[in-house]
């Protein structure tokens, strides 16, 4: 199995595989996502303290935040800069 890791910002790595949507934190619907999440401890937090520009959401519930723009985790997500390939 051949699990591909992206990385979100400032060293913080993803399974690509398991990445259902990364979208734009702006809407009234997403910000109601973060804060139930959050309150249901499934929100991992990968801004280190600056604004969220991304939300990654993961096939396991959980919520990811991310100060990079969701056009870079995707063009990330899409194989150019891919961080290892990992084989099992």
């Amino acid at each position: 199995m051949d699990i591909k890791l992206v990385n979100i910002g400032f060293g913080n790595i993803v399974a690509a595989n398991r990445i259902i949507a990364i979208v734009s934190p702006e809407s009234a619907p997403i910000k109601r996502t973060i804060s139930e999440a959050r309150e249901s401890g499934l929100l991992i937090d990968a801004t280190y303290g600056r604004r969220t520009r991304a939300v990654i959401v993961t096939d396991s519930g959980h919520i990811i935040l991310s100060a990079v723009q969701p056009e870079t985790v995707a063009h990330r997500v899409g194989g150019k800069e891919v961080v290892e390939k990992v084989v099992e």
